[in-house]
């Protein structure tokens, strides 16, 4: 059997930047569960993944029966659901035993569970009570968690295209610069580099360009990544020190993420309600707020930075322009591909 340390759980499977509710309610179990499957253990990462979507099922059958213990309950078996989901990344970082399919089996049964159990509350109530809001409040939540991890993806593919570009674009013109100083090797020459670096600024770390990157620094994409927030933080500069806090504890500063809305509907809501009926409608009204705010957001930060992008590689372009025409000997990066 293995011999792994809680210290290396935490180094090699935290991420650097997480939910709050991840770093705050489930890593301190998490870590230590992780420990003793990874040393005492041979399960596999997928089936922690297939453990959750069955707690996460029971959850949803506790829920369909809409009383005050069985809430109690349907709360605490999503907790746990969500930990063992957490747990089985863990597991594949710590042992390297990641796979494409257990990352599409990951996200699949993350819906599949959002979904049973958005249907079993709801629907739970809605027999309980005749009260035809939690019908549509059951879609609502289906729609705000597709929603949300539809716009992430997209996102984060627009950013991983325009950084490559960026990349490829700042890798042709330190050729070019080459070129220049090997020429002349004058001021030239270094006026050359300064504008060209000065056009390439764009390309700096991000601790925000990529949420689920876990290392920050010791990764080459990561210190490539665009700093494509210059505009919003021109705009809001107390934004910074707030998210320079947060990283410290490594936490995202997109507050209420889809973590926090599913945690909010399915365990906050279900806790109050046992105490308070109908308290469910108003928490999750509250919850989806607090996540459609933080993606408007994002949603105007992204709007900035692609503002800011399409100003960096109109000149970038012009001054590659510039010293293709010095240099037609020259082969560049774009001639390579």
């Amino acid at each position: 059997m293995a011999n792994f340390t809680l210290a290396d759980v935490r180094e090699r499977t935290y991420k650097a930047r997480d939910a709050w509710w991840t770093v705050l309610l489930v890593d301190p179990l998490a870590s230590r569960l992780v420990r003793f499957t990874a040393n005492r253990t041979n399960i596999t990462p997928n089936q922690l993944t297939v453990g959750a979507l069955i707690l996460g099922l029971g959850a949803g059958a506790c829920f369909a029966v809409a009383e005050w213990p069985y809430l109690l309950v349907g709360a605490l078996l999503y907790h746990l659901s969500f930990t063992l989901d957490c747990m089985d990344g863990k597991i594949a970082r710590l042992k390297g035993t990641g796979s494409v399919f257990g990352a599409w089996l990951d996200y699949i049964f993350d819906r599949v569970r959002v979904l049973a159990c958005a249907i079993a509350l709801m629907g739970g109530q809605y027999a309980a009570t005749g009260n035809v809001a939690y019908v549509w409040t059951a879609l609502a939540v289906v729609f705000l968690d597709m929603l949300r991890y539809m716009d992430a993806l997209e996102i984060y593919k627009v950013r991983s295209q325009m950084r490559n570009k960026l990349r490829q674009m700042q890798e042709e013109a330190r050729t070019l610069e080459e070129a220049a100083r090997r020429a002349d090797g004058g001021a030239e020459a270094a006026q050359m580099g300064d504008d060209l670096r000065s056009a390439a600024g764009a390309l700096r770390p991000d601790p925000e360009a990529d949420m689920e990157e876990r290392v920050v620094g010791d990764n080459p994409d990561q210190q490539a990544n665009l700093a494509m927030q210059q505009e919003f933080n021109r705009r809001f500069p107390w934004y910074a020190r707030i998210r320079n806090a947060l990283l410290r504890g490594r936490i995202r500063p997109h507050l209420v993420s889809g973590i926090e809305f599913q945690m909010g509907v399915f365990i906050v809501a279900p806790l109050v309600a046992a105490a308070v009926p109908g308290a469910i409608i108003p928490v999750t009204a509250l919850a989806a707020a607090g996540m459609l705010a933080f993606e408007l957001v994002i949603i105007y930060k992204f709007w900035l930075s692609s503002r800011d992008y399409s100003r960096t590689l109109t000149k970038l372009e012009r001054k590659i322009a510039e010293h293709r025409a010095r240099f037609p000997e020259q082969v560049t990066v774009a001639d390579r591909v």
